[in-house]
């Protein structure tokens, strides 16, 4: 079963605790999508399956736009409900300057790699990600290797949760276990149904 690769080096809000059953938000603040849909539907989820033994954990991640997605502006928004970039453009469209709901759920800063120290770590969780990589020759174990080096020197910076993960963009919505073995994970527009059936699928209390 493929894990979860978790990084963050502190929360800005709250505790996390790892449980038999966790649900990890992966966002950016330059969003809109997160912000409109995705931040609100955590809240929901949240409220709903807080006290069912689950664990929630949203972590603010840069994989583009990195001059606006930053642990100063996941912090302005977490403190003052502070809006940047695309996102400020879309909530103020709608009448709004600051985020006009709250988060009610633990937040962390996804942890960024700036001078690529971690490349030979991210190298290999990356290509293990394949579940057949052990298995291959070794030519084809380091023509892998040589690709994925190549796509990272390539980045300005690397997220180390999304880019280990190698998440398909924001938001990305993750149900692992305490072992961090991925029960299930979503990306972009999910129904609500979905996600809330499958946390009563694997959560003891149901």
């Amino acid at each position: 079963m493929k894990k979860l690769q978790l990084y963050y080096n502190h929360l800005l809000q709250g505790d996390f605790e790892i449980k038999d059953l966790n649900m990890l938000l992966v966002f950016q603040v330059n969003c809109p999508g997160c912000f409109s849909y995705a931040l609100p539907f955590f809240n929901k989820l949240h409220q709903e399956f807080a006290a069912k033994e689950i664990s929630f954990l949203a972590l603010s991640t840069a994989f583009e736009d990195f001059d606006k997605n930053t642990t100063a502006n996941t912090k302005a928004l977490v403190e003052n409900g502070t809006l940047i970039g695309e996102t400020k453009k879309m909530m103020s469209q709608q009448g709004y300057s600051n985020l006009p709901y709250t988060l009610d759920f633990p937040i962390g800063m996804d942890q960024i790699d700036e001078d690529l120290s971690e490349i030979d770590v991210a190298i290999e969780k990356i290509c293990t990600i394949n579940p057949n990589y052990n298995l291959w020759p070794d030519f084809e174990k380091k023509a892998l290797q040589e690709r994925v080096k190549m796509y990272l020197k390539s980045l300005d910076k690397i997220a180390l949760t999304f880019t280990l993960n190698q998440l398909r963009g924001t938001p990305s919505f993750i149900l692992f276990t305490k072992e961090y073995e991925i029960l299930d994970e979503w990306f972009g527009h999910v129904p609500y149904e979905i996600i809330a059936e499958k946390i009563k699928q694997f959560n003891k209390d149901y």
